[in-house]
């Protein structure tokens, strides 16, 4: 049985998907019940659990003899580096004990030592603690997140146009969730004693400008970039209702990524879903979604 820790979310649920298409057991773990049908429905077992609930995540643990493990963002209004170091102790007390052979576990490129740094610092201690614990770990280091340009769509449409903190011509490592779930699924199924760093991103790498061209054929407007300056960013974080110490973190974690020019690995391994078709898929659901929405308004 396979545990997949955030399993409701884009990633833990692609490397749910993918397990259950391989014929694999799969047991989806999330923090509330809203999804439990169609977990179930596609033949996954479902779990409720609370992260910081150390004793009812380990009894889940003990169900399985593999577990995908991903410490799950902290409400952006909390001080999120805090926050994210306690789920993170959380979910390494619960492995104790929990009789797991193997685990997987999601990381960042560029995770490095440090004080708030956001994901980065946080990311690098839970990959260091996990190390040393006795279930082997193998850890998965991802891209920027495609999908953390989601919440750019309204915006595209409605205004003609996306923010971006990093330069408009910056090319920078990226990678759809259905990747990493794919990289998640096949360690998770890869012989006992899988360890090591494993780099995943995209095919190709992309900027901000081909993030708006990718909108722009997809929604068939012009969509530009409007680049934040550095001045500017833990203001921006603030408006969109970070507190003032994750707005401060999320700043310095862009610093941080922007000045060191990324992590760029030499031999990733290179997932297929180009940003054109995460950015067309992103815009058709979006698209049925307000369809069903305008549907029911009318029955």
């Amino acid at each position: 049985m396979h545990i997949i820790l955030g399993g409701t979310g884009h990633v833990g649920s692609a490397a749910a998907k993918r397990l259950l298409e391989m014929g694999e057991p799969v047991t989806v773990v999330s923090h509330t019940g809203s999804q439990r049908y169609e977990w179930e429905r596609r033949g996954a077992r479902f779990e409720v659990a609370d992260v910081f609930d150390t004793e009812a995540l380990r009894d889940v643990f003990r169900t399985g003899k593999r577990a995908f493990l991903l410490n799950p963002p902290a409400d952006p209004s909390t001080d999120t580096d805090a926050q994210e170091k306690r789920s993170a102790a959380a979910i390494l007390d619960a492995l104790d004990g929990s009789g797991l052979e193997q685990v997987v576990a999601e990381s960042t490129m560029g995770a490095q030592p440090g004080e708030r740094l956001g994901d980065l610092s946080v990311l690098h201690d839970f990959e260091q603690a996990l190390r040393r614990q006795p279930v082997p770990v193998a850890v998965i280091r991802a891209a920027y997140y495609m999908s953390n340009w989601d919440a750019s769509l309204e915006m595209a449409i409605n205004e003609g146009h996306l923010a971006s903190m990093y330069p408009a011509d910056l090319a920078m490592p990226m990678v759809a969730p259905e990747d990493l779930g794919r990289a998640a699924a096949r360690l998770l199924t890869a012989p006992r004693g899988e360890s090591g760093i494993h780099y995943v991103e995209g095919p190709e790498r992309y900027s901000p400008n081909d993030v708006a061209a990718a909108f722009a054929a997809a929604i068939g407007k012009p969509v530009a970039v409007k680049v934040i300056p550095r001045d500017q960013w833990e203001a921006t974080y603030r408006q969109l209702g970070f507190s003032k110490a994750a707005a401060a973190s999320y700043a310095r974690m862009t610093a941080v990524s922007l000045d060191g020019d990324f992590e760029r690995p030499a031999s990733p391994e290179r997932g297929t879903v180009t940003l054109q078709d995460y950015i067309d898929e992103l815009v058709d659901r979006a698209a049925r979604q307000s369809a069903r929405t305008a549907g029911s308004h009318r029955s």
